[in-house]
């Protein structure tokens, strides 16, 4: 009779119990690592609307855009217009980008002399954990517990 070749069940149990410890090592680290993307990356598009509404009120004269889709582009093709400035991509003018929702807006009640734009985590502790916020001082501001911050906040270093 033959022996047979091959791996035991108590081998395999083995080996499979190995793999569940690295996973289970490897996963939150992973987790913090993609809300450090997306953290980054919510920086990264805040100062691109702050930059975008500075352009937008030199260029068009009529103060800050009313509101984040005057920025952005609509549908594939863009002519640049005070109602869409073609100043940010469509996925940031959406609202939403890298598990963050954005929001900017004049103050219509100033003339849209002074504007606020935040974003903040659309799962907080899963999609990132800080917010974030900044207004026509260009300073960016972030809250810890991911809600909305202010003018208060204390500001990125």
């Amino acid at each position: 009779m033959k022996k047979q070749k091959g791996f035991s069940l108590i081998e395999l149990l083995i080996v499979v119990a190995i793999i569940l410890i690295i996973a289970a090592i490897a996963i939150p680290n992973l987790m913090r690592a993609r809300m450090s993307a997306n953290e980054a990356s919510a920086v990264g598009s805040i100062r691109t609307i702050n930059t975008s509404e500075v352009q937008y009120n030199s260029t068009y004269g009529i103060g800050f855009a009313a509101a984040l889709t005057n920025l952005g582009a609509t549908g594939s093709g863009c002519t640049a217009s005070s109602t869409t400035a073609c100043l940010i991509d469509s996925s940031l003018s959406g609202g939403t980008k890298s598990g963050y929702t954005f929001v900017a807006a004049a103050d219509g009640s100033n003339n849209n002399q002074t504007y606020t734009a935040t974003a903040i985590p659309v799962a907080v502790g899963q999609t990132g954990q800080r917010a974030f916020f900044s207004d026509q001082s260009g300073v960016i501001r972030y809250n810890t517990a991911g809600t909305a911050p202010d003018s208060t906040s204390p500001a990125l270093q």
